[in-house]
């Protein structure tokens, strides 16, 4: 600790102890969730504590983890959890934008952004769509009242450089809003580059089994943080108890989860760089990938996503068929490998046969040899 109170030490030691209470004699380390609908409250509501849709006892001790991991050693910080990665994304769109604004997304993003993008255009909002790659946000941010960063994108794999976008985007006064998921606070902080929010889907390796529905927004303290606290208690978006006590549980191995990860992700991205078959290969870590100087500048870790195309959509069929042991499932981030041919969905402007890999904790040369072997298997 440092004289501020701070914690000082690694990301391994601050995960296993991020937003812990002070020891209680014969009370467990981590307490238990809390579930209440409401608190015992006499006389004048003062207290922390009021009704289960304001505060819970186990959403403090996650958001204070949280808050530890975003932005360690800043005051000033705070964190708010949610039902799920959309509801922490829908929270900042419409908390901070109304009739007439103006929204700068990126065109390469999550798939669900398009139908985001309709609903902000029903409420007048003007939205503007730009590539993740090559800054080119940077085109269309004049007027703009808050600008929407996904870097790493999913599920393409491009980065910006968020230091530049967020310093053009303050000296226009627009707010800005950097989706951490994918790199995960260990990866990058986006507080520490200058952005305004870091939000995230927490279902994904933050948590990393696969079992929780989470999504949060790390925030300086002020107008803007209050306005998504208040569209919180508006919507309701609030995770349960034990989704949060789950995924503050969970927390205590994510140095250790995104260290295999990460390692055995550079791995299967050289390994399937050698394959002919393999086109469009991406990996923000490897360093012939396009984006990789710029992810160096600001990334600490590079992810658990690699995404490559086959051929084919039947190739690419056949391919995730034969996998042994790679789940054929949507989402990424989970102790288990994951894979898809992302094309199934609609959403996304990728080829047919593009496939996007999560890397799990398996034994690496396990997973190597498990994808070589599939990719044979399914040749024409």
């Amino acid at each position: 600790m440092n004289d501020s109170g701070h914690f000082t030490g690694g990301d391994g030691t601050r995960a296993v102890r991020a937003g812990l209470p002070e020891p209680v004699k014969y009370e467990p380390t981590l307490p238990g969730p809390v579930f209440a609908a409401h608190f015992h409250l006499p006389g004048e509501p003062t207290g922390p504590y009021t009704y289960g849709r304001d505060e819970n006892p186990t959403w403090t001790h996650l958001e204070a983890a949280i808050g530890e991991l975003e932005a360690p050693g800043q005051d000033g910080v705070e964190t708010l959890v949610f039902a799920s990665g959309m509801a922490a994304i829908s929270s900042v769109l419409f908390s901070q934008l109304h009739a007439g604004d103006v929204v700068v997304l990126p065109s390469d993003g999550y798939q669900v952004l398009p139908l985001v993008r309709a609903q902000l255009e029903a409420y007048g909002i003007e939205v503007r769509t730009a590539p993740t790659g090559g800054d080119a946000q940077l085109d269309v941010l004049d007027g703009a009242k808050l600008l929407w960063i996904e870097s790493p994108s999913n599920p393409g794999l491009d980065v910006c450089d968020i230091r530049r976008l967020v310093e053009a985007a303050h000296a226009r006064g627009a707010l800005v809003a950097v989706d951490n998921t994918l790199a995960t606070p260990l990866g990058q902080r986006p507080l520490e580059l200058g952005a305004d929010f870091s939000v995230a889907s927490g279902t994904k390796q933050l948590t990393g089994h696969g079992d929780v529905l989470l999504g949060y927004v790390t925030g300086r303290a002020g107008e803007p943080m209050t306005a998504v606290r208040r569209w919180r208690k508006i919507v309701g978006a609030i995770p349960g108890p034990m989704e949060a006590w789950l995924a503050h549980r969970s927390i205590a191995t994510l140095q250790l989860r995104v260290e295999r990860q990460n390692a055995t992700a550079l791995l299967v991205a050289e390994a399937l760089r050698q394959r002919p078959e393999v086109t469009g290969l991406r990996y923000p870590g490897l360093p012939g990938d396009p984006s990789h100087k710029v992810a160096a500048q600001q990334m600490r870790r590079f992810g658990c996503v690699v995404s490559f195309t086959l051929p084919t959509r039947a190739r690419a069929d056949r391919f995730l068929e034969a996998l042994r042991l790679v789940d054929d499932a949507t989402s990424f981030g989970g102790v288990r490998s994951t894979a898809e041919r992302r094309g199934r969905w609609g959403g996304d402007a990728v080829p047919e046969g593009f496939v996007r890999l999560s890397v799990g904790a398996e034994d690496p040369e396990d997973l190597v040899a498990d994808l070589l072997r599939a990719l044979d298997e399914s040749a024409d």
